[in-house]
C-alpha cells in the first residue's frame, strides 16, 4: 500500500493557514481578470503576493515548471503555462495556485469567467463546481476514495460532461503531491479507506465533451481532445469524524466577483 502521511490538528491548522493564502491570493488574481490582460500578468501579481505574504509558491521550479501558477484558457484543463496569451471576451480560465507557507501546503483552483460567458460554458462550470463539492462532502473518516471519486464522476456525467481520467486529486500538506490519489470517476467503497489525520486535494476536471485529452510538447499544459472547454476546481480538504474539514475556500474569489458584478 502506498504510504500516507497523517496530519495532526496542529499540522492541520498550518496548513489551513496555506490554503488561506491560496485563497487570498486567487481572490487578488479574479481583480485584475478581465478582457486585454496577458495571462503572464496574473502570474506576476500572484507571485508578488504570495511573497509579500510570508509564503513561496509551491507550484515554481516544482519538477521544472517555470511559473508560480498553473493558468489553462478555454479548452486547456490543467498546467497550462501563463504568458502572451490576451483574455478575450467569452473566455474561461482555470487559475490552479499552491503556496509553501510555515513549511506546509496548501492546493487550490477556479476557473473564472471573461466577460460575457456562453450559457453552455457557464453550465460547465457551474456543474463541475457542484462535482467539487459533493466529492468534499464524501471526504469523511470511514469512507472510501471511490465514493468522493463516484460523486464527482456521476453528477458529471449525468450533464453529459466528459470526466478527466488520466489526472487525479491527491495528498497535499507535507509535500505538494502525496498519497492517496483521488480520481473523479470509480465505484462507491472502492478505493482506500478514508481515516482522520489525512489531507487531500480533490479537483474535478471536467470537459464539456470528451473526456480524453492530449499532452502537448511543453511537457506540461493538458488541453481536451476535442479542444471543447474544460472546467477545474480544487479545495484542499482534511478528513475528519462525521463531517469535512475544508481548509481553502472560495469566499475571497465570490467576494471579488460580486464587488465586480
Amino acid at each position: 500500500m502506498p504510504k500516507v502521511y497523517y496530519k495532526t490538528d496542529e499540522e492541520i491548522e498550518l496548513i489551513r493557514t496555506s490554503s488561506i493564502l491560496v485563497s487570498k491570493t486567487l481572490a487578488e488574481v479574479a481583480k485584475i481578470i478581465k478582457p486585454g490582460v496577458k495571462t503572464i500578468e496574473l502570474n506576476k501579481l500572484a507571485e508578488t503576493y504570495i511573497r509579500d505574504n510570508g509564503g513561496v509558491p509551491a507550484f515554481l521550479n516544482y519538477n521544472g515548471f517555470p511559473y508560480s501558477l498553473c493558468i489553462s484558457p478555454n479548452e486547456q484543463v490543467v498546467h497550462g503555462f501563463p504568458g502572451d496569451y490576451i483574455l478575450k471576451d467569452g473566455d474561461i480560465i482555470s487559475v490552479d495556485c499552491g503556496v509553501v507557507l510555515n513549511k506546509f501546503v496548501g492546493d487550490s483552483a477556479y476557473t473564472f469567467e471573461v466577460g460575457e460567458v456562453a450559457e453552455e460554458t457557464k453550465k460547465l462550470l457551474e456543474v463541475t463546481k457542484e462535482c467539487l463539492d459533493l466529492g468534499v462532502e464524501k471526504a469523511v473518516a470511514g469512507l472510501r476514495i471511490g465514493d468522493i471519486s463516484f460523486a464527482v464522476q456521476d453528477h458529471a456525467e449525468k450533464h453529459g460532461f466528459g470526466v478527466v481520467k488520466e489526472l487525479v486529486g491527491h495528498g497535499v500538506g507535507f509535500k505538494l503531491h502525496e498519497k492517496p490519489e483521488v480520481p473523479n470517476y470509480g465505484k462507491r467503497g472502492s478505493g482506500m479507506k478514508l481515516e482522520e489525520g489525512m489531507v487531500i486535494a480533490i479537483e474535478p476536471m471536467i470537459n464539456m465533451g470528451r473526456a480524453g485529452v492530449k499532452f502537448w510538447k511543453d511537457g506540461w499544459t493538458v488541453s481536451s481532445i476535442d479542444n471543447k472547454p474544460s472546467a477545474h476546481f480544487e479545495h484542499t480538504v482534511a478528513v475528519k469524524k462525521g463531517k469535512v474539514d475544508i481548509l481553502s475556500t472560495f469566499d475571497y474569489v465570490e467576494e471579488v466577483l460580486k464587488q465586480k458584478g
